[in-house]
């Protein structure tokens, strides 16, 4: 049997997840979650949290802190605020990423916690060392799941079938073997299923 998850201080790292939490309350944005309105990247963090918890139950504490934050703040870095170009979008794709960890980052020293533990979620917040770090790739295989089940079929509402084809190309390449397994599983739409099987089809 598995030891149960041990924070270095309990009260500590609760109190860590509701900074976290209470920043991300703050979003103007709003997604209707079963007739209730709740701020966007609150939701998301719930999702990206328990889906890491549900592939590596043994999380280190650096990587739930690193999963609850990783959108921090989202919102006050627009896309706008980036030239509407394909560079332009790697660029605020590249700001955001440091962004976050910076603000997580600054929470974490405020409540006491060590350099050493601050600087592992930055780098799992920036996703470094992937795949060869099992933490970051575990962040990443999370992230693709919660685009597959939350977002994929909204996206595909709005995108072309080759667009959609591509996104799922490289998503499916940024996962493990055993995130594409949960993948496999989760419930699609028809059109969601057709494209992912055409995107599975023609992957390399």
């Amino acid at each position: 049997m598995k030891e149960k998850f041990q924070p270095e201080n309990a009260e500590r790292f609760e109190m860590a997840l509701k900074r976290f939490d209470e920043e991300n309350s703050r979003d103007p944005n709003r997604v209707d979650i079963n007739g209730a309105q709740r701020a966007r990247e609150l939701v998301y963090a719930g999702w990206l949290s328990d889906w890491v918890i549900r592939l590596l139950p043994e999380a280190s504490e650096a990587l739930r802190l690193a999963a609850r934050s990783q959108h921090l703040c989202r919102w006050m870095v627009p896309r706008s605020t980036y030239p509407m170009t394909r560079a332009g979008y790697l660029s605020w794709r590249e700001g955001l990423k440091k962004f976050h960890a910076q603000k997580a980052a600054e929470i974490l020293k405020t409540l006491g916690y060590s350099e050493v533990m601050v600087a592992r979620v930055r780098s799992l917040n920036l996703k470094k060392g992937l795949p060869q770090d099992a933490e970051a790739q575990t962040l990443e295989d999370a992230l693709c799941l919660v685009f597959l089940e939350r977002q994929f079929a909204e996206l595909a509402e709005k995108a072309s079938e080759e667009k959609m084809v591509a996104v799922l190309q490289k998503t499916w390449k940024k996962m493990s073997a055993v995130a594409r397994e949960h993948a496999l599983q989760l419930s699609y739409g028809a059109r969601e299923k057709s494209l992912l099987e055409r995107a599975l089809a023609g992957a390399k």
